[in-house]
């Protein structure tokens, strides 16, 4: 008999998963900080056809520079907390 190649078997032709294991929702943009889903999109992960699924993964490195803003800590907390 001849070897099988293990990683032949549970090769799949869908895209994989974009998580990292870094599951934390940023609290203003809603988005996972690890794989940058909304969580309705990572609800949904394993019922979205793969047409679907690329798409997304396509759209997620867009996504990453709205987590790198940097809105000014805390003097930029304080200086809108003084203008009100």
């Amino acid at each position: 008999m001849k070897d099988i190649d293990p990683d032949l078997i549970w090769r799949r032709e869908e895209p994989l998963s974009p998580c990292v294991k870094v599951c934390v929702v940023h609290p203003v943009e809603r988005i996972c900080i690890g794989c940058y889903r909304t969580t309705d999109e990572i609800a949904a992960w394993s019922k979205l056809d793969n047409e679907t699924r690329r798409a997304l993964m396509n759209e997620l490195p867009e996504r990453a520079v709205r987590l790198k803003v940097r809105r000014g800590g805390r003097a930029g907390r304080l200086r809108r907390e003084g203008s009100d």
